[in-house]
């Protein structure tokens, strides 16, 4: 009789048992998340938020670290270099991710990352000056149609995702209006109330105030509809193809490994979960929308390509000297 087959079988079948299973990554430092802005703002408030929320899900400190400059884009580049160990994470999914570098060049792309999660949304609404006779998109396209390149809308800055959402629109309501970009939103906002431009975008919550007041027209969300302004369309209600808002998450470098990101975005996700993120994204006027890394992934590429795809066809406008 043959032993050796049965004998090597045994020997196999020990060492099977023996192995053990592949360990789970689990950090062992703490872990940055890299925000491109200055404290105080969105992103940066995003980020605090969620590494709050989710402290108590790691064994390790999660640190947040601005590095504000050139639209997010310097803190994007630091992260798309970092080394893809977990440990360099970046609030990505606005500006710096699906808008600037479709309209200049970067020393990184949206190829260059891996979504982690989506941790919230933030609608974009089109707004006019109450008394403008601007108080509808129609009334916009229709003024626009006949004075071409004399309506001038405002932005945050040029290459922004509040530009980009305008050369979107432009392009698809086959108008021409000039840009004039300020350094923020709110300066922004005061240019449009003082008459120094025709539109401009808001989040819902300036949106619902200044309505109140009675001081604007808020004539379109940029996405879907807000629940915060439900009565106001969306631009895809009213037939123009523009889904584009000002989202934000986590994203770590292209090769993080997937037992990294998978960790990651579980212990992140069961941070939104908790009562902690819920209480303080409420008091913090920021709309939760949980996304997963691939999800989140998809969304801001079909941002992204929307933006490249109206630039391409000849979107954009005549850009006005910078606003102070």
């Amino acid at each position: 009789m043959n032993f050796a087959k049965p004998a090597l079988l045994a020997l196999g079948l020990a060492a099977t048992i023996a192995a053990p299973a592949a360990a789970q990554w689990v950090p062992e430092k703490p872990i940055r998340i890299i925000v491109g802005f200055a404290p105080g703002g969105g992103t940066d408030q995003t980020a605090r938020l969620i590494a709050s929320a989710a402290q108590e899900q790691f064994p390790v400190p999660l640190v947040v670290e601005n590095r504000p400059g050139a639209s997010g884009t310097l803190a994007a580049e630091m992260v798309a270099a970092a080394e893809p160990d977990g440990y360099t994470l970046l609030v990505a999914g606005g500006s710096e991710s699906t808008s600037v570098p479709n309209h200049m060049e970067t020393q990184y792309s949206l190829d260059d990352f891996r979504g982690v999660v989506r941790v919230n949304r933030e609608h974009m609404v089109m707004v006019t000056k109450k008394g403008s006779g601007l108080d509808s998109v129609d009334a916009v396209v229709e003024a626009a149609k006949e004075k071409p390149g004399e309506l001038a809308y405002g932005s945050s800055g040029p290459a922004g995702i509040l530009h980009s959402a305008f050369i979107v629109f432009t392009q698809e309501a086959g108008i021409d209006m000039t840009h004039v970009p300020y350094q923020g939103g709110s300066p922004a906002l005061a240019a449009l109330l003082g008459g120094h431009i025709d539109m401009t975008i808001v989040t819902p919550a300036q949106a619902k105030a200044q309505m109140e007041a009675g001081t604007i027209n808020a004539v379109a969300t940029t996405s879907d509809r807000s629940e915060e302004i439900p009565d106001v369309p969306s631009l895809t209600d009213l037939g123009y193809d523009v889904n584009l808002e000002n989202m934000k998450g986590l994203v770590a470098p292209a090769d993080t490994p997937d037992e990294v990101v998978k960790y990651l975005q579980d212990k992140f996700a069961q941070a939104m979960e908790s009562e902690a993120f819920t209480t303080v994204a409420d008091r913090s006027n920021i709309a939760p929308g949980y996304l997963s890394g691939a999800d989140f992934e998809d969304a801001m590429r079909s941002m992204s390509d929307s933006v490249a795809n109206a630039l391409e066809n000849g979107g954009g406008d005549d850009s006005a000297e910078a606003a102070q």
